[in-house]
């Protein structure tokens, strides 16, 4: 077995916070009242911290009553990780407030940027695998680390471009972060698919480069099918469709080899009923007791 290198000193200081090895849904305002009345078998909650960045009102009022029943996830996409400026020391004041009141059980976020000199976007954009990039992340990870007082979950990206300027492919520069900062990894496949498809990667020859015990969650979600202008096939990470099969595959053959990790069906648009996203835990809790056997990901009924 391989030895974890020794982690720096604010990751031995905070440890790490997780999740139990179950299937958890995105809350969505809709369903609110639904899973209140119903308390549906669902492993945990996630939603996203920006949506909460308010002293008060009817938002959390229903979180507090979701958080009476399940554990939340807590998921970042405003920090700008990967941005050439530091994170905005109010917006990191606000989500300490938020991870005091409502102590969730992780923190993660994105390996992207979205803001520069003051100026915002609502997207994740892409940053070069370079050395400048790896010392910016780090220390970026190091100061969210220190100031939240627990370990970060970083979520590999969903991207459209590469650098020339990259000395780094993706997952090096990921399993570079792991070992500098003691991060965890919030791996997305969905967003794993996306990216190498639309590079003409090797998904499983992506995944096989990172370190697996730094896998704390593990994100599934759909993507849209597209064409670039060569006609070759464009993976859209739109989160507005049911988990391709695709990315089934991919869960089971990552559960199979290196056992449970905390899943979450991730949907942002076009939102089902409960029901349906009912169905995608239940069928990702299946493939998490039996990888072998929902290798081919089976219709969902």
């Amino acid at each position: 077995m391989t030895q974890r290198p020794s982690l720096p000193p604010v990751a031995r200081q905070i440890g790490a916070s997780t999740l139990s090895p179950a299937v958890g849904l995105g809350l969505k305002a809709q369903h609110v009242r639904e899973v209140i009345d119903r308390l549906p078998d669902v492993g945990f909650f996630e939603v996203h911290a920006e949506n909460y960045m308010v002293d008060g009102g009817a938002a959390h009022y229903w979180l507090g009553r979701i958080c009476e029943h399940y554990p939340l996830s807590l998921h970042g996409v405003g920090l700008s990780i990967g941005g050439a400026e530091p994170p905005d020391p109010a917006h990191l004041d606000r989500l300490a407030a938020l991870v005091a009141r409502y102590q969730p059980a992780v923190f993660s976020e994105h390996l992207a940027w979205s803001g520069h000199d003051g100026l915002y976007f609502n997207d994740l954009l892409p940053l070069p695998w370079t050395r400048t990039s790896l010392d910016r992340v780090c220390a970026h990870i190091d100061q969210v680390q220190t100031r939240l007082r627990r370990t970060l979950l970083i979520e590999n990206p969903a991207t459209y471009v590469e650098f020339e300027s990259s000395t780094f492919s993706e997952a090096q520069f990921l399993s570079e972060v792991l070992q500098r900062t003691g991060c965890g990894l919030l791996l997305d496949l969905c967003n794993v698919q996306v990216s190498c498809v639309n590079h003409g990667h090797d998904s499983a020859a992506y995944l096989a480069q990172l370190p697996a015990d730094r896998v704390l969650q593990l994100h599934l979600a759909g993507f849209a099918l597209d064409q670039d202008g060569a006609g070759s096939p464009l993976l859209i990470d739109h989160h507005g469709a049911p988990v391709d099969d695709s990315v089934w595959r991919l869960y089971a053959d990552w559960v199979g080899a290196h056992g449970p990790v905390p899943t979450l069906i991730e949907r942002d648009n076009n939102i089902p009923a409960l029901s349906e996203l009912l169905a995608e835990a239940g069928h990702a809790q299946a493939v998490m007791a039996e990888p072998k056997r929902h290798r081919l990901a089976p219709e969902l009924p």
